[in-house]
């Protein structure tokens, strides 16, 4: 590979994206421009405020340009002046019309957070999670008009541990996202690889997530419910209803069970946290928020036991507003 690398145009916008920037920044590629979402209102005072990716980039000198779509004539010109090899797309947040797509000599490419073609779409990291996957990973695939759908030019993968949230999952696929695109991009460089066409009737797809999805149902099993738990932290965060207090539940994990109790009994309440009776299986909540405080860590959970009384039970499934 000449020492040079590629000349890339980089698409972004939120802290996933900001590290595959400054993993190319740190590689012999030459980031030539970086797209990223308009400004948007933040904080208190919601003042208009930069994009992790535009603010690396200004960071680093980098012309960045914030159009509202692609799909104007003019921004698509300014996008071809730029004359580069490729663009590298991570969590931009726009679509890439077939003009755009087909700009770059070599094309667009997109770091996506899953195996594709499973999980194609919004919530990939979470949805593996909840659904229990053993294993996630990152997927590098050259871009076309359709979702995630576009020929794989690599895959890198790692287990999910029965103690990964998505908060977790997400950093250890940013780090292996960032080594993946670097590679692939010296791949390129050196014309030695070649995309592998997706199986389309292994797909399925991420939906968004939504905060009913966070009402604990504890006729599920215990292993289910920990999914749960642990796929929506840090958003939504799972949730029940303790007589009239709503409960979040942050981090929890399956326990055999001892004795036989109705879903949703508090089976237990000491040092190592909340024991709680489901469907099959118990659950050891070991972090936990009572409405209006703070999250409660294991050691703290002690402090609930003039609130919850051994015995009494979770109610389930009171959609929060």
């Amino acid at each position: 590979m000449s020492q040079e690398g590629l000349k890339v145009i980089f698409a972004g916008t939120p802290d996933f994206a900001a590290l595959h920037l400054q993993a190319l920044l740190d590689s012999p590629h030459k980031v030539v421009a970086v797209y990223s979402q308009p400004d948007r209102p933040a904080g208190r005072g919601r003042k208009l405020t930069a994009s992790p990716v535009k603010a690396l980039a200004i960071e680093h000198a980098i012309e960045v340009q914030q159009p509202l779509n692609l799909k104007d004539a003019e921004a698509q010109k300014v996008l071809a002046s730029y004359d580069a090899d490729i663009m590298v797309v991570v969590a931009y947040g726009l679509l890439l019309p077939q003009i755009v797509l087909d700009t770059p000599r070599l094309g667009c490419i997109n770091v996506h957070g899953s195996l594709l073609p499973r999980w194609r779409g919004a919530a990939p990291i979470q949805r593996a999670i909840l659904a229990g996957d053993a294993v996630s990973g990152v997927t590098i695939m050259q871009m076309e008009a359709g979702l995630d759908t576009g020929p794989m030019l690599l895959k890198a993968q790692i287990p999910v541990t029965p103690i990964d949230t998505s908060a977790s999952l997400y950093e250890k696929l940013a780090v292996l996202g960032c080594h993946s695109l670097v590679d692939t991009l010296d791949s390129l460089q050196g014309a030695i690889v070649s995309a592998q066409a997706q199986d389309h009737s292994q797909a399925n797809y991420a939906a968004k997530l939504t905060k009913i999805e966070g009402a604990i149902d504890w006729h599920q099993s215990a292993q289910q419910i920990s999914s749960q738990v642990r796929g929506l932290n840090p958003w939504p965060v799972a949730y029940s209803d303790w007589r009239d207090n709503q409960l979040r539940i942050w981090m929890a994990h399956e326990i055999e069970a001892s004795g036989v109790h109705p879903a949703g009994t508090l089976v237990a309440l000491d040092k190592t946290g909340l024991e709680v009776a489901c469907g099959k299986g118990h659950l050891k909540i070991t972090q936990l928020q009572w409405p209006g405080g703070k999250t409660l860590s294991q050691s703290e959970l002690m402090n609930l036991k003039q609130k919850m009384i051994v015995g009494e039970a979770f109610t389930s499934l009171k959609v929060e507003n």
